[in-house]
């Protein structure tokens, strides 16, 4: 039979009101107290039926997050992030990988909703925030990760896409590569879009410059390296000088196939340029430079807005926080 909060307050000698606080206010007891009660606790094997108090309170004391790709480092270093804000606050983050897909994304906030979480963190998979929009107004509060959008009630946390891609291409001009290639995933995806429409102002901005577009399928290793492969099958003549890729994962995929060509050395022949600098970017088999995204701190972040959005629904603080981007450069583009 399974141990009751009334089975623990026999066995310390307190009301069931005191063990309640113990669990879920024990500032409000004093310590020798809260020490009875835990070691009753730990003699029953008591263990709290959250699904319970959860729907007493109508609320966790979980956050939902949904990223595009769980695999890719940058995605798994804004969750740590998250996490760590959402511990110092007595939370949990519950994370989703919608796999750049609106149906899994669909699918995890209806999770969500029904897990009673405190808020949902996401990184929308389209333009289309109408479910967002339902789950704003039905009480849950929404903050978009890595992603803003103008005048539509969401609280974000992103970093300046088009500033960053004008800076990697203007850093690839700045080198003299004059044919650069942008090696991107599907157009649906917001920060690519963004990403590329940076590069476009950059090679506006130099006469003789041009701008190459390779739509990919997803941003993923192998499907730059199916990128770099197309670029390695044509003449060299016809070959860019320069590739930007819209994260590090296509960049590092990129490079594996010019590595696997003698004839192609980088960055002599062809400078590469990637997104979002994840960890390894610098222990590449040609250091990759990259354009860097703080993914710790933007999870952090998002994390505290929210929480201070749960504070205060309708306080005065900022609720649209956006990072400047940053070179780093590396030798795959020369130093």
């Amino acid at each position: 039979m399974a141990v009751s909060v009334r089975d623990v307050a026999l066995a310390a000698s307190v009301s069931v009101g005191t063990v309640s606080n113990v669990l879920n206010r024990p500032a409000k007891v004093a310590p020798e107290t809260v020490a009875r009660v835990q070691k009753a606790i730990a003699d029953l094997g008591f263990v709290r039926n959250d699904a319970a108090r959860q729907l007493r309170a109508g609320r966790s004391r979980s956050i939902g997050l949904i990223v595009l790709d769980v695999g890719n480092p940058f995605f798994a270093e804004v969750a740590r992030g998250a996490e760590a804000r959402a511990a110092e606050g007595g939370m949990t983050v519950l994370l989703g990988n919608s796999d750049e897909r609106q149906d899994r994304e669909t699918a995890y906030i209806d999770l969500f909703r029904e897990q009673r979480v405190n808020g949902v963190l996401v990184t929308p998979t389209t333009d289309d925030l109408g479910l967002l929009e339902r789950l704003r107004d039905g009480g849950v509060p929404v903050i978009l990760v890595d992603r803003e959008v103008e005048d539509a009630g969401f609280g974000s946390v992103a970093v300046d896409d088009v500033e960053g891609g004008h800076l990697a291409v203007a850093h690839l001009i700045e080198q003299g590569r004059r044919r650069i290639a942008f090696v991107g995933g599907p157009r649906s995806t917001r920060q690519v879009v963004d990403r590329l429409e940076g590069a476009r102002h950059a090679v506006a901005a130099h006469p003789g410059a041009s701008l190459e577009v390779i739509e990919m399928p997803a941003l993923t290793v192998l499907q730059g390296r199916d990128a770099g492969e197309q670029l390695l099958a044509r003449d060299p003549a016809d070959r860019p000088d320069a590739v930007f890729a819209a994260n590090d994962l296509l960049a590092v995929g990129v490079l594996q196939a010019f590595a696997l060509m003698a004839d192609v050395r980088v960055p002599d022949d062809i400078a590469l340029i990637g997104y979002d600098d994840i960890d390894f970017a610098a222990a590449t088999v040609v250091p990759l430079s990259s354009i860097r995204q703080p993914a710790h701190l933007i999870g952090y972040s998002a994390v505290d807005l929210l929480l201070k959005d749960l504070a205060d629904p309708d306080g005065g603080h900022e609720r649209r926080i956006r990072f400047r981007p940053e070179l780093v450069v590396r030798e795959s583009t020369g130093r």
